[in-house]
Order: C-alpha cells, then structure tokens, then sequence
C-alpha cells in the first residue's frame, strides 16, 4: 500500500504543480482544482477520494493541502506553471539551509541558488530534511544560507504550511558549505 501512496503522491505532484493540462484539470489562480473533477480526469491511476484524503494526510513533507470546504486540492510549493499562493513575507531565522548534489556545488558557488524553472528557491529549518533532500542525487553536500543577512539587504522570504521557506534566488555570498 505505501508504495501505492507513493505512486499516487508523485502523481499528484505531476498534475498539480507541473503539468494540469495533461489530463485537462483547470486550476484557479492560487492553484486549487476540484478534487472530483480530478479524480474523473485521472486514468493513469485508479484513484479515489479516499486515497487523494490519504496521501494528503500521510504525506511526511505535507506536499498538498485540501480546501474550499473540502472540495479542492492543491500543492503547497514546487510549481513550474504560474501559481499565487498567497503567501506574505515572513522575517527569516538567522540561518537556513539547503541540501543539494556534489555535482551541484560549483554551478552553486558561481551563480548561487536558483530557482531554476521553479517560482522560488526552497529552503528549510531542518539538518535531516537538507541531507534528505541533497541525498536524492547521490552524497548530499549542505549549504547554510545567511537568511537574516539577506533579509536585512531586502530579499524576501516566505514560509508555507508545511514548513519549507522559498525566496526568489541566494546570491553566492550568503552560502557557506557546511
């Protein structure tokens, strides 16, 4: 069953943040689709509101939140399609990190991070999400970013429900690897 849950969360992600039009599901400006339309609109998956309710709960990174008295889905961040989630400005901890690739490190320390095709560059507040997520491309390498710093030359940073900080971009001279 976990793997199912797995299966249909990376599906969710897809159709959600990335590609809606692949199935012919409309979502409103902040994201949000119906979840019956879609459950009808899914074929690749045999999914239903039961399973949908399931991996928005069980779900450890939190990736999807439902709302509109619950008829609507939607994912929390990581969209590439134009999105407003209504997000306000937050003022950052003193630090937070990132966790990313050895492969990565150069591009990184050249050009910072980028949000690449991404609305932000995500951080967090935990070591072991920083190591999970860099671990998902071999040896993860942690790169500690100066978030009060940068808040004071003016960058903005955003928190979202389940915790992930965003930010448009960490100029190079805000990372230290750790």
């Amino acid at each position: 069953m976990e793997k199912d849950l797995v299966k249909i969360s990376k599906y969710l992600s897809y159709v959600l943040r990335h590609k809606p039009d692949s199935i012919g599901l409309k979502l409103d400006e902040q994201g949000w689709a119906l979840i019956d339309e879609l459950i009808e609109k899914t074929v690749d998956v045999a999914l239903t509101r039961d399973l949908v309710d399931l991996v928005v709960e069980t779900s450890d990174k939190r990736r999807f939140a439902i709302g509109g008295n619950g008829n609507h889905i939607r994912a929390n961040q990581g969209h590439s399609i134009e999105v407003d989630l209504q997000l306000s400005v937050v003022i950052p901890p003193d630090y937070l990190l990132h966790g990313t690739a050895e492969r990565n490190v150069k591009s990184i320390g050249e050009s910072g991070l980028t949000k690449g095709s991404r609305h932000h560059v995500h951080l967090t507040e935990s070591l072991a999400v920083a190591k999970a997520v860099g671990s998902r491309y071999g040896k993860p390498v942690i790169f500690t970013v100066d978030a009060r710093r940068m808040h004071l030359d003016g960058y903005s940073f955003y928190k979202t429900v389940n915790n992930v900080w965003l930010t448009e971009s960490v100029p190079s001279q805000y990372l230290k690897r750790t």
